[in-house]
């Protein structure tokens, strides 16, 4: 078993390799340590884990852990949450997603604008391998009004949701999509290098 001092010990560019040896009872015990206060240990313990999911599916069976995480009052543990089950959508054959998507996308009003950042940019990994949740996925994002967020993340969180159209808009498109992102690009919003990239993504 990987004890605290390993985990600790263990340099950031290490982890993905170690994340390759991991053995099934150090999975448990690193999502226990998710609850951990001590923010490296547990910052080391979701690297480790989000790179075991890259390549294989047994952090998958604690699903019901990111759902519960989703609803929690900390803040940290939502992004948890929400990035853990964007990493193991890829492993959902079951569609558990079709469940959580709404508590999912409740996050892209949070608090936080830090929290809706990686909420938005984690769909990138859920668009991918789910189809079916394209529509309400598209609809959630055009429906934040960006007026309401704070005025220095306006841009950021525009730019996140446009990334995500368009990624969405590589497997079909709409009149919708199509109108929010011709909407963006002729705002005043972005600036001229953001246009571009996003143009060069269409």
């Amino acid at each position: 078993m990987i004890s605290i001092e390993r985990l600790l010990a263990l340099e950031k560019e290490d982890l993905p390799e170690f994340s390759k040896t991991l053995q099934k009872e150090e999975i448990s015990q690193l999502m226990g340590w998710l609850a951990e206060k001590d923010d490296k240990l547990r910052y080391h313990a979701l690297l480790l884990l989000q790179y075991r999911s890259e390549h294989y599916d047994d952090v998958y069976p604690f699903w019901y852990v990111f759902c519960e995480k989703l609803k929690s009052s900390n803040s940290y543990h939502r992004s948890i949450g929400l990035m853990l089950m964007a990493d193991n959508v890829k492993w959902d054959r079951e569609n558990k997603i079709d469940g959580a998507i709404d508590d999912y996308l409740e996050i892209l009003y949070d608090e936080k604008p830090i929290t809706v950042r990686q909420c938005i940019q984690a769909l990138g990994k859920i668009v991918p391998y789910k189809t079916q949740l394209h529509d309400k996925i598209a609809n959630a994002l055009m429906a934040i009004n960006i007026m309401d967020v704070k005025p220095t993340m306006r841009k950021l969180i525009l730019l996140d949701i446009l990334n995500i159209l368009a990624l969405i808009r590589k497997h079909r498109t709409s009149e919708e999509i199509d109108g929010y992102i011709s909407k963006a690009l002729t705002g005043e919003l972005l600036d001229k290098k953001s246009k571009k990239q996003i143009e060069s993504m269409l």
